[in-house]
């Protein structure tokens, strides 16, 4: 019995979704790997079918339509075979040297932690934001929104950022409230005790919600520093980033309704709500400028 299943989730991720499944074909622990496309334009998944051609553990799905992240995962969790342990991993997420194996023996030995992700850095070698965080409430978003994170030092309880990148690497894994959707380690038997994501979500914020869900139900999260993965961020969405923020934003407005409506003051809310639809509002204007400007250069030339 393999020991891991990969779901991969594609969407015109280029030569990248390649390189990050010939790197998991080379992995002694790893048993069937499952890209699920989400209807690309790209070559991306024609690559992969050639390779399934002759690696019979290599199985693609092609979705008629983008069903988006949650929806595509969770078919892929349909096909996997009789392992004990599932990974959840983007395209363009390069596993380096042994990070698997040693996501894995850790687990391995916690039985009580539910899902573990890895040290994940941008291709110049810093930590990339994400990785580890605290979950991000109406109230931290509230205090990262207006800079008063500033005031953490003096009042680390009251003013602390949900991002933990900027802490010191911890020595060995530590728990945390959530990890990055584009690496997660997941112990079958947590899976179903806890559920399949959540199809509400388009696009991001369905990790967030999961880890939610997996604490809620006694289960730990934890980081890993010694695993690491190189993660190509934003390599599926680039080519439509308004698309992408609407529903980055529409994601977080759902995750906020269903984990805190009921926890803070309306008031509280109403502003974190205006907050975040002023912040979409100024990205897609600023993307759309971005866009304009581009096209006017190239017509120049």
């Amino acid at each position: 019995m393999s020991q891991v299943s990969v779901i991969i989730v594609n969407y015109n991720a280029g030569p990248l979704l390649k390189s990050t499944v010939k790197l998991l074909l080379n992995s002694p622990v790893v048993g069937r790997i499952i890209v699920c496309d989400n209807h690309s334009q790209d070559n991306s998944i024609n690559d992969i079918e050639l390779l399934a051609a002759s690696r019979s553990r290599l199985i693609c799905i092609r979705n008629m339509e983008n069903l988006g992240f949650a929806k595509a995962c969770n078919i892929g969790v349909e096909a996997v075979d009789n392992c004990k342990y599932l990974l959840f991993l983007n395209p363009d997420c390069l596993m380096k040297g042994n990070a698997l194996e040693t996501l894995l023996t850790f687990m391995k030995s916690s039985p009580e932690t539910g899902m573990a992700g890895p040290l994940l850095f941008n291709p110049d070698g810093t930590e990339q934001l994400g990785g580890r965080r605290a979950i991000p409430t109406p109230w931290r978003s509230f205090v990262r929104a207006f800079g008063l994170s500033k005031l953490s030092e003096r009042y680390p309880r009251l003013f602390s950022d949900f991002l933990l990148h900027q802490q010191p690497l911890p020595d060995g894994p530590v728990e945390v409230e959530a990890i990055s959707g584009s690496c997660m380690l997941v112990r079958r038997e947590a899976l179903f005790d806890v559920g399949l994501l959540d199809e509400g979500y388009f696009m991001h914020c369905e990790d967030l919600d999961w880890c939610m869900r997996f604490r809620q139900k006694g289960w730990k999260i934890t980081f890993v520093p010694d695993a690491r993965v190189e993660h190509h961020q934003g390599t599926c969405s680039k080519a439509r980033p308004v698309f992408v923020e609407w529903h980055k934003h529409k994601g977080m407005m759902r995750f906020y309704r269903k984990f805190f409506r009921n926890q803070y003051p309306g008031v509280l809310m109403w502003i974190v709500s205006v907050g975040v639809w002023l912040r979409f509002g100024v990205l897609a204007i600023w993307h759309s400028v971005r866009k304009a400007g581009s096209i006017v250069v190239i017509g120049r030339e």
